[in-house]
């Protein structure tokens, strides 16, 4: 079967004195669904065994935000200038009502756009992320940082302990992962630049920043919202997808077993059908 997010050419958009990457693909039937990446992650580290399944129903669409991989500008140092950036991407492909599904850090962005502009969100798919001022995402537990600074050959490696639980399941279960995202031999999106990295940085410490009525923002997402995460997730620790499920006005919930921040890459198929279902309501 040909994977169309291995396929799909990597395109441009000028928008607000930035030249953004992305790659669409699908179905172009119904809500378009746009997808927000994580941390120290670009176009090639969105998993084929999601993004191919989603697009057999509607659009998908895959972006760097500015300053990352091969899209101009400079990174900002807060959530609020990450979410100005997405929302110009998506008016920049004239693009007025989307589904939003935002990974990690893309959750954070992804929350900030609901917020800014609830008009262009239809619905929200929020994996591995937390709620501003959470339990635990000021920084980065200490056992946690070594993972993001450790050299390895190839470089990849390193979302095997951050993505997935020691487990041996697990640990085969990333090694299936990466084969598939190292599977684009053509086209390929360039690594994040340590200057994006450092302001990205700034930008979550902003975010996971305790202070009183942290949570109150989350009333005004009145958005469907589906919430996913792992077991034991060691980057944003999971209680705060409990945390977003309890003060989001309609939303819902699942957990997986034996799994990290990155359990939607373990769990594809039941990931899937759930997504799936969420998005076809």
């Amino acid at each position: 079967m040909t994977s169309e997010s291995n396929t799909a050419p990597t395109r441009f958009v000028e928008a607000d004195g930035a030249r953004f990457a992305y790659r669409r693909f699908g179905e172009p039937t119904g809500t378009p669904m746009v997808l927000l990446q994580h941390f120290m992650g670009n176009l090639d580290n969105y998993d084929p065994a999601v993004t191919d399944v989603l697009a057999m129903g509607r659009e998908v669409i895959l972006t760097d935000n500015a300053g990352v991989g091969l899209s101009t500008g400079a990174a900002p140092q807060s959530i609020a200038g990450m979410a100005r950036d997405a929302s110009s991407l998506i008016d920049g492909l004239g693009l007025e009502h989307v589904d939003l599904f935002g990974f990690s850090m893309g959750g954070f962005v992804a929350q900030q756009i609901a917020v800014d502009r609830p008009e262009l969100v239809r619905r929200l798919v929020l994996v591995g992320t937390g709620p501003r001022g959470g339990d635990g995402m000021d920084q980065l537990a200490p056992d946690v940082v070594p993972l993001f600074v450790t050299a390895y050959e190839p470089q990849d490696l390193m979302w095997l302990p951050i993505f997935f639980s020691p487990s041996e399941a697990s640990q085969a279960a990333g090694r299936r992962f990466l084969e598939r995202i190292r599977a684009r031999t053509e086209d390929r999106d360039v690594p994040v630049s340590a200057a994006t990295v450092a302001a990205h940085l700034a930008a979550a410490r902003g975010w996971g920043a305790a202070a009183p009525d942290s949570f109150d923002y989350l009333k005004g997402i009145p958005h469907p919202t589906l919430l996913v995460n792992g077991s034991n997730d060691v980057v944003v620790p999971t209680i705060n997808s409990y945390i977003l499920q309890q003060n989001l006005p309609n939303a819902e919930l699942v957990l997986f077993p034996d799994s990290n921040h990155g359990s939607h890459f373990q769990f594809t198929e039941l990931f899937n059908r759930y997504v799936t279902d969420f998005v076809d309501r």
